[in-house]
Formats: C-alpha cells, structure tokens, sequence
C-alpha cells in the first residue's frame, strides 16, 4: 500500500452464505439520519449497522453483546437509500480470528410502500474485536462464539492488520480543519462512538461533491480520542480520469498543545468510480 489517496482493493465481501445463521430485520429511513438532499447519511447507515448487530448478538444469548469495538469498516454503497425507504437489513459472521470476528452486512431498500426491488443498496463489512470491558484490552473471543456464528464464516479467517497510510505523505497539499467534540459524541464504552466517525467523513463529502455513488469507502481505527482532546481533520483530496476520492486522517492532540503531533485515531479511504467531470 501506497502513501495518497488513490484506490484501496479490500477483499471482496463475501456474498450472503447458504449455511449458517443470518439475522434479519428492517428499518424505515427517518429524517434524522439523511441529509438535505434526501438521501441516507453514512453515519445514520453505520449506527443501523451497530444496531443490527448488537440485536444479532442479544437474540444469540452471546454474553456482553456491548463488549466488542470497531477495527475496520468497509462500505460499499451502489445507490444511497432514501428518506422513508424501509430498509431490508441482514448481518452474518463472514470470518473469525483470536480476538476479533468480521460480520457482514447487506442494506437494500425497498421503497416507501415497503416493496421489494427498490434503489438504495449498501453492502458492508465491519472487523469488531473482542475486550475486556475491564481494561479495554482485546481477549479471546467467547466460549461457544464459533459454534454460535462461525458456520456462517465457512472456516473463512481474518486479520486485524491496518492497511492504510497511517499519516499523510510529506509534501502532499493535505487540508487541515478542527473537529469540534460534543458530550453527545461518547458513547456507553467512554469512546467517540463509531458513528461520529463517519460524520467527519459526511462531512468531507458535502465539500467535495463530485465523490458520489457508486462509492466505497474504508475507515480504520488506530487509537481512542479522549475527552478534552482536540482534533484536527487532516484531508488529502484526488481527481483522476477514473475517478474522485479522498484520503481522511482523524488526529487528536492535548488541549492547548500546539505543538504536540497528536496520535491518529482514524483513517479513511474513499474511492468513488464516477469519473472527476
């Protein structure tokens, strides 16, 4: 992997698998979560995806269904879903490690009546590592875990090795602009919640409009940013003939340390195949 932004080929997400269990709900898009436009926002999108899967793990019986973080989000959207859309959502586990696991998710949107054979499509992965709610320190995955999800898996495994540029190449015009916390922003863990995450990156996209559908985008977790800390959003943007992208590094600091390189707590990619115009 290369330092810049630029195409990023993730692994394939695995088509919905024949054995095992998949867990199925639905969700009406709200207002709340789209933006002026309509369409459904990635950080409304993330926390359904959240919510599904905490609802898989509560309807298993798996213990302490809270007891997992984000390492990696893969989202691959072919058409944004709309406001009002009922959403057919379902999640299986698409592959296992010590201490982590990946869970698939399909997102497709059935229009307002409910009917099938709507626009939005999302496909997406997420690795959740597993910790000990104690010390916040990864630990072997539950007894019984593989039994419960990993037919599903087909003896598929993962790793939990970071693949994007961990900072942004020297010399590069990278844009640099804070991002304001809220109390709002932490979640049960004591962390900035997954979401909010992804409001930086819808952020980006509203100012840089021609990165559109069909779209993927990748965000890696490095490190926690804590209360009090400040943060900067450090942007690399790219326009090429086959398409427009960014690059994203979420970097938090001390308070009033101006000096201070500050820890990367996020990386981004994102990739869309419409052509920069």
């Amino acid at each position: 992997m290369g330092d810049g932004a630029g195409s990023f080929d993730h692994e394939p997400l695995l088509d919905r698998p024949d054995i095992g269990r998949v867990f199925e709900t639905s969700r009406r898009v709200r207002m709340t979560d789209t933006t002026v436009r309509g369409r459904l926002r990635l950080d409304g999108c993330v926390r359904y995806l959240q919510d599904i899967a905490n609802d898989d793990s509560r309807d298993a019986g798996s213990p302490n269904p809270t007891a997992w973080v984000a390492r990696r989000t893969v989202l691959d959207v072919l058409r944004f879903p709309r406001y009002l859309d009922v959403l057919a959502l379902a999640t299986w586990c698409s592959g296992l490690g010590s201490r982590w696991a990946e869970r698939r998710y399909s997102m497709v949107a059935g229009g307002d009546d409910g009917a099938e054979g709507g626009f939005g499509d999302i496909q997406a992965s997420t690795l959740w590592v597993h910790i000990d709610m104690a010390t916040m320190r990864p630990i072997k995955l539950p007894p019984g875990f593989g039994e419960q999800f990993g037919a599903a898996a087909q003896g598929r495994t993962v790793s939990a090795r970071l693949q994007l540029p961990s900072r942004p190449p020297a010399a590069a015009a990278v844009h640099h602009r804070p991002w304001p916390l809220r109390l709002v922003d932490f979640d049960v863990l004591g962390h900035v919640n997954n979401s909010v995450y992804w409001a930086i990156v819808e952020e980006q996209l509203g100012r840089q409009r021609e990165v559109m559908a069909p779209l993927t985008v990748t965000l890696e977790h490095h490190d926690a940013i804590d209360p009090g800390d400040e943060v900067i959003v450090s942007v690399l943007e790219s326009h090429t003939g086959q398409g427009s992208g960014f690059d994203l590094w979420v970097i938090a600091r001390p308070p009033g340390d101006l000096d201070a390189v500050g820890k990367v707590t996020a990386v981004v990619r994102a990739t869309s195949a419409r052509a920069a115009g």
